[in-house]
């Protein structure tokens, strides 16, 4: 029996990063010698055999041969079944595969670099930074793979992304094939995507490979729309490109990176007569926010936050010249969802100005307001009493 780690944790290794998620291949051996040692293994895979050990995957050749993969096994048959395997990945510099004689040791960065195997580009890519599919049909194998690719684009902001790759990503959507994924699935690849250094970078590259539809179709388009006005937009700013900028702007922080995200939805349905105005796309996005987020099937708390984005921000980026009453009706919305900090970050980084203070100000007076007793428990008349005592409120802090 012969244990390599596989795929992206090999990747990591040889750039020098911390790898996180650490799947092996099982090479000559029987599922049920594997067992023998390593009795607490769970299987997990349903098309080949896929165990789980302490949380790590392992798993076991995939069917088909390759001869022409590099590998300094002399043993033939564990040759042709780890070239197949890795011939099946997505990309060149994850179809990579780092023998471990000595399980589950791993050897230094530079020991890694003489043992790792891979397709014959795997090594040259990883050095020359580049994302590049392994096959003309490695896409289209497993259609996510086209979101897959947009991620490592985000994850990977300094490699360069080969033609080959942005003709094999419109290829697979422009058969259909990612219409059948589960939004689950998309949903999960997103939310890796937040998280990374460079996320707009996940737009832009489906953006030029005409991907956008039909996951993210209300963003299709934005890249030849005018982002708004000077001088509050660059001039020739596109909504998807200012959209992908706040996004870089406010990484890594997964819930800004969606709000920034949303909250220029409704840029994409405002009349191109108005253009490059765009009056009236708060309340047109926040419909479409929503709906963008339940098709991901993102967390409620995504969802929410993703709406409010497009409904508030434009409100809340002139929170100085606010009256008192759309003062507490916006705080007040965004304090019960727990997302007033997360909106201004929002504005900040789109607009340059931080109202952060006065708002924490503003939001403490509010919270400070409570019912007499003769004014509770009577429903919406109680709201409507308790709004008037914070607008008063307020309103006589900006005396003072």
């Amino acid at each position: 029996m012969l244990i390599c780690l596989v795929g992206g944790a090999v990747r990591d290794i040889l750039l020098g990063r911390d790898a996180q998620d650490f799947d092996y291949l099982v090479l000559g051996a029987t599922p049920g010698q594997f067992l023998e040692r390593f009795p607490t293994a769970q299987q997990v895979g349903k098309a080949f055999p896929v165990y789980l050990v302490d949380g790590d995957e392992y798993a076991f050749p995939r069917v088909g041969t390759c001869p022409s993969c590099c590998c300094a096994f002399g043993d033939k048959d564990l040759l042709n079944d780890l070239a197949a395997d890795l011939q099946s990945r997505d990309l060149t510099i994850n179809a990579l595969a780092l023998p471990l004689p000595n399980h589950p040791a791993l050897p230094s960065r530079a020991e890694a670099w003489d043992l790792a195997v891979g397709t014959p580009r795997s090594m040259d890519d990883l050095r020359g930074r580049i994302l590049r599919p392994v096959g003309a049909t490695s896409l289209a194998e497993d259609p996510l793979r086209v979101f897959r690719a947009a991620r490592f684009c985000a994850q990977f902001p300094d490699f360069t992304v080969h033609d080959d790759l942005k003709r094999a990503m419109g290829a697979v959507v422009s058969q259909g094939l990612t219409a059948s994924l589960s939004p689950e699935r998309v949903g999960a690849e997103l939310r890796k995507v937040l998280g990374a250094p460079k996320p707009g970078h996940f737009l832009r590259l489906l953006a030029q490979t005409d991907t956008l539809a039909p996951w993210f179709a209300e963003l299709d388009g934005t890249a030849t729309i005018p982002a708004g006005p000077q001088p509050h937009h660059a001039e020739g700013e596109s909504v998807l490109e200012h959209t992908a900028q706040l996004m870089d702007q406010l990484a890594p922080d997964e819930l800004c990176c969606w709000m920034a995200l949303t909250h220029d939805l409704g840029k994409g349905a405002t009349p191109p007569e108005q253009h490059p105005s765009h009056h009236g796309h708060d309340c047109l996005g926040a419909p479409l926010a929503r709906r963008l987020g339940e098709r991901l099937a993102l967390p409620v708390r995504f969802i929410r936050a993703g709406e409010l984005a497009a409904r508030w921000h434009t409100t809340a980026a002139h929170y100085l010249e606010l009256r008192p009453g759309t003062r507490v009706d916006l705080l007040t919305t965004l304090h019960a969802q727990r997302l007033t900090n997360e909106l201004f970050r929002l504005v900040r980084a789109d607009t340059g100005d931080d109202f952060s203070q006065q708002v924490q100000r503003d939001l403490a007076v509010m919270l400070e307001v409570h019912l007499p007793p003769e004014w509770q428990n009577r429903g919406q008349e109680s709201g409507e009493r308790l709004r008037e005592l914070r607008c008063q409120a307020l309103t006589l802090v900006e005396k003072d």
